[in-house]
């Protein structure tokens, strides 16, 4: 019986020794790892520099030298950079886009007339030369929707519509008249109630019906900016923080010249900077004319990327190279001088270029040919 106790005694002993050789000679467990040893790593992602890159932003980051990237300290910001970066950088979307653009998006509400505030911004110099084109073109289809802002009475222009807003603003081209008026604009807009609020100049033209289109694929409660760029990288500005204090800042714009568009639940939140007189100390921060303040505020301040559309034109890139085809799927047009030449859409119509040299009339007759002045026999 002692024999047997003291062999398996024996047994136990020797199982434990192994047990604890075998601990002895395996890798000892890593120590724990400091938190700033963790955002080295997560810094690693980048390279060198110590600010997070994500891929997409090297685009970005090359058209725009010198622009500040933010550092990211977590995966949750650097997904979310990321996720900007790509839906900033990537192809231009819009409401109805060419099949290589991608499957048009879904509608998000049915949108009528008078859910839309066009402001059209003009001078009263050219209310003769560009605003009697557009009252006999497209204002002359979509007048509830129109509001024409300008810088001095008009009688004759009253008389031929009711929506003539006077902003008592200088006539001059100058950084503050413009955004004096844009202002107005903003303000009448709020007022107005509406949903969506769209900005153009007197030498565009805007195909509604596209326009309705494309904003009835965006809900109004959401954080909407759409248009075009006039630059292939964000502007660069300097914003004045204090009196004796500025920074660096940069930021996409969507430029006046082309339109742009804007919903109503992210104008309201534009209020604190574009609201009353808070517009002209606004764009004084940064020492930029109207559109670009507008993107100064939705995209700097707000943090609300625009959407980019090629669906909206202006005379600062070739109109020639928008197919007729495809005339009814733009919202909007334009025209004037482009590498000094004339600068407007190549459409075949029922007048002549010398008649027609905007193309505006040629283009209306496209889109509506039951238009009384428009010749019954037209051919496109």
């Amino acid at each position: 019986m002692l024999k047997r106790c003291g062999r398996r005694l024996l047994l136990a002993l020797a199982g434990a020794l192994l047990a604890c050789l075998l601990v002895l000679t395996a890798d000892p467990p890593p120590p724990p790892v400091p938190a700033e040893r963790g955002r080295r790593a997560l810094r690693s992602l980048a390279g060198p520099s110590g600010a997070a890159t994500a891929p997409g932003l090297e685009a970005a980051a090359a058209a725009a030298p010198g622009a500040p990237v933010r550092e990211v300290h977590s995966l949750s910001e650097y997904f979310s950079l990321l996720t900007r970066s790509r839906r900033d950088v990537g192809p231009p979307p819009g409401g109805a886009p060419r099949p290589a653009d991608g499957p048009p998006r879904p509608p998000a509400e049915p949108l009528a007339p008078r859910d839309v505030f066009i402001a059209v911004k003009t001078t009263k110099k050219f209310h003769r030369a560009r605003l009697d084109l557009l009252l006999e073109t497209w204002i002359s289809r979509h007048e509830e929707m129109t509001f024409i802002f300008t810088d001095g009475e008009d009688e004759a222009l009253a008389r031929r519509t009711g929506h003539v807003v006077n902003t008592n603003c200088s006539a001059a081209h100058s950084r503050q008249a413009l955004s004096c008026k844009m202002a107005v604009e903003y303000d009448r807009f709020i007022e107005s109630g509406r949903k969506w609020f769209c900005h153009v100049d007197d030498d565009n033209y805007v195909n509604v019906r596209a326009l309705l289109r494309l904003l009835g694929s965006y809900p109004h409660t959401q954080d909407v900016y759409l248009g075009k760029p006039s630059l292939d990288r964000p502007i660069q500005a300097t914003e004045r923080v204090s009196e004796n204090k500025v920074r660096p800042v940069h930021f996409w714009f969507a430029t006046g010249g082309a339109g742009f568009c804007i919903s109503r639940g992210l104008a309201l939140k534009m209020s604190p900077w574009a609201s009353g007189g808070h517009f002209m100390s606004t764009a004084e921060r940064i020492r930029l004319p109207d559109d670009c303040t507008i993107g100064y505020i939705v995209e700097a301040l707000l943090g609300v990327p625009l959407v980019r559309c090629g669906l909206f034109h202006s005379h600062l890139e070739n109109l020639q190279q928008v197919p007729a085809s495809e005339l009814h799927e733009q919202v909007t047009l334009s025209y004037g001088m482009f590498e000094n030449k004339r600068n407007s859409v190549h459409i075949k119509g029922p007048f002549s270029v010398e008649a027609d040299p905007s193309r505006f009339r040629s283009v209306h007759c496209h889109l509506y040919p039951d238009t009384p002045w428009c010749p019954r026999s037209a051919i496109f």
